[in-house]
């Protein structure tokens, strides 16, 4: 071993800084701050993009399936109003049955067949209009012609009215009472 180079001991090895290593580390911690600082000011920046951007998801997903609900219901209320037809002949062909008939049994048939087709129906959310003897609602009745009687009042209904839970599907076809007119 060179005598210049002396094994220090731990003790010996600890030496105190200098004035400029002081004022150098001190600087770099001001540094180390301001970045600190400024990485604070990002996370806290990013925080709230995630925030914002999670609150848009829910709003989206909420959105998304309330549009899935109305579209599942104007679907129904398609099919239902093309089943209304359906609905209708079957009513008028049991209508046209007399009562004393006694005949096959498969006018038995039909008339249990307009009794599920309308259970159905009715559990989906379809009502029947009540018509007659009801005050004329244009929104929710059709006049189709005017005959003698209680003005104002639907005396016939030509063909039923239908909604779907709180929409019209068809309004009520009906014959409005109108008072005579004295000469």
């Amino acid at each position: 071993m060179d005598n210049k180079e002396k094994k220090l001991t731990p003790d010996e090895e600890a030496v105190e800084p200098k004035e400029d290593e002081e004022i150098e580390a001190f600087g770099d911690m001001e540094s180390l701050k301001e970045e600190l600082k400024e990485e604070k000011e990002k996370a806290a920046k990013y925080l709230a993009n995630w925030q914002r951007a999670e609150a848009d998801f829910i709003n989206y997903k909420k959105r998304s399936e309330q549009e899935r609900a109305e579209t599942a219901e104007i679907a129904s209320a398609a099919l239902i109003k093309e089943l209304l037809p359906v609905l209708d002949d079957l009513e008028r062909a049991l209508g046209n049955v007399s009562r004393d008939f006694d005949g096959p049994t498969w006018v038995e048939g039909i008339k249990l067949i307009y009794r599920k087709l309308k259970a159905v129906l009715e559990e989906r959310g379809l009502a029947e209009i009540v018509a007659e003897g009801e005050e004329f609602d244009p929104n929710i009745h059709e006049a189709v012609m005017c005959v003698e009687g209680e003005e104002g009042k639907v005396c016939e209904e030509i063909q039923k009215g239908y909604k779907f839970r709180d929409r019209l599907l068809r309004p009520s076809m009906v014959k409005v009472g109108k008072e005579e007119e004295s000469a």
